[in-house]
């Protein structure tokens, strides 16, 4: 009797699973929701996803159910926006109705809904508005951040010339310099690339941007409950951002003991003083939790963001000679040998910017883009979605559109280039977002990646270590970023 017993209950729990299917699919139907793929109960869609490359399963299921479709992750409803003009109706046209960041569960653990990333309503408007104020204040977007980051491209070209042309990983040391430049503005110092504390921060912080994309990653943020309880890389995450909070708030602790209200030095005296003047106030979000927070956001995407771009340029650079030989070319003829790169040569090197651009395109770094909600119930593309639904504005599919970007699948400077070799704009080159929730610090990065690259390519010749294999140009894993493969390089100089 046994073995009767066992299918017996096998096809209770198939009938089930399809009566629970089929009720899922009636509802969907009956409320008007975007249309999508059967879930199974409990775990939703999940065993349709490909961990290792969800957007292309997103491309897939846009062709069959359209640029406006759901899907189940557990229980959470989550509506997927794909292509150019459905995304910039998301995040522009429409941007206040889902302005509101989504559920996240990774980054909610985190930042308990606080600082520049996971806030929502009142704190998120003053934090981000004091933010962008600061920023400009402490030369963002001018000409003395310029300088420093003049400055800090002399310190790493000494640092590529002591690798004597040897192959060599420009992971770590790229991160170093690209994060000194958002350190100088929240604490008003650089740090040693010899900086042991320094130097740990950066490697947990990259490994950090590797676990969020990793299967493990991306489980915790559908079924974040049940990966509490399991073991994983996912709890090494965690712990590597105890270790970079606790690093900001030393740095915030030395500022508070010398700060002098009268003459802020940084961006983190500029937030203390605040703090002082709304003490007692009800409702404040200028508090010391939203501040580390906050300083957190910024470090973190002031720092690998832009490191992950310039390294993924010179691996392109180097599988590309021939690209990079037209940017020395340029480089020579509008910069010269001598003098060192500046912002005000970027408009007479339109091949550069397109090259520059054009690396942003095709690493597509966010490919998932930054997730939202929905503030009330709202249609799109003729669907209803309900108030609080997860929306996923698919930034890859604009920037793989084949509409705007002839050969989006290669990469060509070309798509950034008119008939004349004059750089062009294009609307769907957005790899910083779009609208109120776009990246504050697009001038920062932007800045860094033209003078960086620039003056590398004006010093050194890329070249493959002898005997190693072309690196490859897929990501390593690809889930809420494009992390590319690791790979080493020689530094020739010129």
């Amino acid at each position: 009797m046994e073995p009767v017993g066992t299918v017996t209950g096998i096809l209770l729990l198939v009938l089930a699973a399809t009566v629970l299917v089929a009720w899922w699919k009636k509802e969907q139907r009956s409320r008007n929701y975007p249309p999508g793929p059967p879930a199974l109960p409990v775990i939703g869609n999940l065993l349709q996803l490909r961990a290792t490359d969800t957007c292309k399963t997103f491309c897939k299921l846009s062709e069959k159910y359209g640029p406006v479709f759901s899907l189940r992750f557990g229980s959470e409803l989550v509506v997927v926006v794909f292509g150019y003009e459905m995304v910039r109706e998301v995040l522009v046209s429409r941007g206040d109705e889902f302005t509101d960041r989504g559920r996240y569960p990774l980054m909610e653990k985190i930042s308990k809904d606080l600082g520049l990333f996971m806030s929502n309503g009142e704190t998120w408007v003053q934090t981000r508005r004091f933010t962008l104020a600061t920023l400009r204040d402490f030369g963002m977007g001018k000409r003395s951040v310029e300088e420093q980051v003049r400055e800090e491209t002399a310190t790493l070209l000494q640092e590529l010339a002591r690798t004597q042309g040897k192959p060599f990983n420009p992971a770590m040391l790229l991160s170093a310099a690209v994060g000194n430049a958002i350190c100088r503005i929240l604490f008003g110092k650089r740090f040693s690339y010899d900086d042991e504390e320094y130097r740990c921060v950066i490697q947990r912080l990259a490994e950090n941007f590797y676990l969020e994309s990793s299967v493990a990653g991306q489980l915790y943020s559908m079924l974040p409950r049940l990966m509490d309880r399991l073991p994983g890389p996912h709890h090494t995450l965690f712990q590597n951002n105890s270790f970079i909070q606790d690093f900001l708030a030393r740095k915030v602790a030395e500022h508070e003991a010398t700060l002098d209200s009268a003459a802020p030095r940084d961006f983190v005296d500029a937030f203390l003083c605040r703090m002082e003047q709304e003490k007692g106030k009800a409702g404040t979000p200028f508090r010391w939790d939203n501040m580390l927070a906050t300083i957190f956001d910024l470090f973190v995407a002031g720092t690998e963001t832009t490191s992950i771009t310039l390294r993924y340029c010179l691996l392109l650079l180097l599988q590309h000679p021939e690209v990079a030989g037209k940017v020395q070319e340029e480089v020579e003829r509008v910069v010269g040998p001598e003098r060192a790169p500046a912002l005000r040569d970027r408009g007479a090197m339109p091949y550069t910017d397109a090259v520059l651009h054009e690396a942003q395109r095709y690493l597509d770094l966010i490919p998932l883009g930054f997730i939202r909600t929905v503030k009330r119930d709202t249609r799109l593309g003729g669907f209803t979605l309900p108030k609080g639904c997860t929306i996923y504005p698919i930034l890859s599919s604009a920037l793989r559109n084949p509409r705007h970007f002839k050969n989006p699948e290669a990469f060509d400077p070309g798509h950034f280039l008119d008939e004349k070799g004059e750089f062009k704009k294009s609307e769907a080159f957005i790899p910083f977002s779009a609208g109120k929730r776009m990246c504050v610090g697009e001038s920062l990065a932007r800045t860094q990646l033209f003078l960086f690259l620039t003056a590398i390519l004006q010093h050194f010749q890329l070249r493959q270590p002898a005997g190693c294999p072309r690196p490859d140009l897929r990501p390593d894993v690809s889930g809420i970023t494009n992390i590319p493969q690791p790979f080493e390089l020689c530094f020739c100089p010129r």
